[in-house]
């Protein structure tokens, strides 16, 4: 099989694609032909080498979707359609940039759609970040006020989507003027410039501050996310578009304001169960949700497709075809 193999962390330039023995079927795992996968940040992470315990060589990926090839155990038909995502993909195992991948069966989601390899390839791991963020960490309800940091990342434009399908009013943040335009075709009733100092913007809009903030830029930005919440609001850490993962001194009671709640989603701790996912995917198929797909590549194109990812221009979620 060929496969995207990075022998030690640095650039996209790391890359190189190689001819690898395909997997063996073991008990408990599955041998997954690949059909697509998207990009994410946290392989990005893994590739500069900031993924603690993780060794090289490394087949990346943290999610895919595609058919059982082999599943010792039978459970899996041969041909059937998967999906996976985390679980370790990519970091402590070989993951899905790879026209095979052997997973352990606890990452698979068996699922039906029509939908061509391209859309669903853009699916597994945006869908859980999302719904898991929304519904799981910030427990939005219908007629909230919420505000994305981060709104033109492809997280915070399904979450955009997502929110006002549920009857929330959405603000949301763009560094790029020439993207507002875009988040309020996406379902965004507020679109705002992002300047590193939002709170008295926000505030402008909603007095009393917003229920709920859905933070993915990071640590750079938390601080001042917090501050755009309402008494008993909720504010979710989900992404580090900033590439920042932590804190150089922190102090609970002055960061966090009163009765503010701070929380974070990782869809490595928490999955959403199967009939959610298949539900998305009808969602999809009928038009009501639009997936936000910025560019498609070639598995031996996947040098450039990390650039795009490094240069924060793609527009939404960068899926890979094998």
């Amino acid at each position: 099989m060929k496969a995207a193999v990075i022998h030690q962390p640095g650039g996209p330039e790391n890359f190189t694609i190689e001819e690898r023995p395909v997997p063996e079927p073991q008990n408990g795992w599955v041998l997954i032909k690949v059909k697509a996968f998207g990009l994410n940040r946290a392989e990005l992470m893994t590739r500069k080498g900031y993924s603690p315990n993780v060794k090289f060589p490394r087949i990346l990926g943290i999610e895919c979707v595609g058919e059982v090839q082999d599943d010792p155990s039978g459970q899996f038909l041969t041909g059937q359609k998967v999906a996976a995502c985390m679980g370790e993909m990519g970091r402590q195992f070989d993951g899905s940039y790879a026209e095979y991948t052997l997973l352990p069966k606890s990452l698979l989601y068996p699922f039906e759609s029509k939908l061509p390899w391209e859309q669903l390839g853009a699916i597994p791991e945006m869908f859980q970040t999302v719904y898991g963020s929304l519904h799981l960490a910030l427990k939005i309800k219908q007629g909230e006020t919420l505000f994305i940091r981060g709104g033109t990342s492809s997280i915070g434009l399904l979450a955009g989507q997502l929110a006002k399908h549920s009857g929330l009013n959405v603000t949301a943040t763009t560094r790029n003027p020439e993207k507002t335009e875009l988040l309020l075709k996406n379902g965004a009733d507020h679109a705002i410039i992002d300047d590193c100092d939002l709170s008295d913007k926000v505030r402008a809009i909603h007095p009393n501050g917003v229920n709920k903030v859905l933070e993915l830029i990071g640590t750079l930005t938390l601080g001042d996310s917090l501050k755009c919440a309402a008494p008993g609001g909720i504010v979710c850490m989900t992404g580090m578009l900033s590439e920042q993962w932590s804190f150089t001194d922190f102090a609970p009671m002055d960061y966090i304001p009163a009765t503010v709640g701070l929380t974070v989603y990782d869809s490595g701790q928490f999955r959403v169960d199967l009939p959610g996912f298949q539900q998305f995917l009808k969602d999809v198929e009928a038009g009501i949700i639009k997936l936000p797909i910025g560019r498609t590549f070639k598995l031996h194109e996947i040098t450039v497709a990390h650039q795009l990812m490094d240069s924060n221009s793609a527009g939404g979620k960068i899926v890979i075809l094998t």
